[in-house]
């Protein structure tokens, strides 16, 4: 199986959580990374491009932080000019068969995104758009891999964490 990490972090350098995945899926056998930020830093999306990685991968990762209970606005970009009518949905059906996970970050602890935490949703509702998303392109959204309370973690249970992703990815 062919694994495609898609990272989206805009500001990739100062991430305590995002690059430590982002290196460590590197060193991940049949995978394949990209820093999409890195990629495209004005937005200016190369469609054709990210439509073949996308075919020629068996498992696509949208590795990212949550933000303001979304994800960072490129993935959003990428979304509305990649998944096109003809070709995700509507008569196309390139990413059918194929398998979808997030890899997400977020600053709070897990608890605070139950019915009665500080967030009120749990997770899988915050997460629900990208699995219906997934879901109508004819794919197979798979268990979200997240790191949570990264805001306070410390380095050892961050890198604990970490550790876990390479068998997530090709799991």
């Amino acid at each position: 199986m062919k694994t495609l990490v898609l990272v989206f972090h805009p500001h990739l350098e100062k991430s305590r959580v995002n690059r430590r995945l982002m290196d460590i899926a590197e060193e991940t056998g049949d995978v394949t990374v990209v820093d999409e930020y890195a990629a495209y830093p004005d937005f200016r999306v190369n469609v054709e491009h990210e439509q073949e990685l996308l075919e020629t991968h068996d498992r696509i990762v949208l590795q990212f932080p949550f933000y303001w209970f979304s994800s960072p606005a490129l993935l959003k970009q990428w979304e509305d000019m990649v998944l096109k009518s003809g070709w995700a949905y509507a008569g196309g059906r390139a990413l059918e068969g194929k398998e979808f996970m997030l890899a997400v970050s977020t600053g709070s602890p897990a608890d605070s995104y139950t019915h009665e935490g500080s967030h009120l949703r749990t997770m899988e509702e915050l997460l629900f758009p990208f699995a219906e998303t997934v879901r109508y392109v004819h794919a197979t959204y798979l268990k979200p891999f997240l790191i949570q309370g990264v805001a306070t973690a410390s380095d050892e249970q961050i890198d604990a964490a970490v550790a876990k992703y390479p068998e997530a990815l090709t799991a």
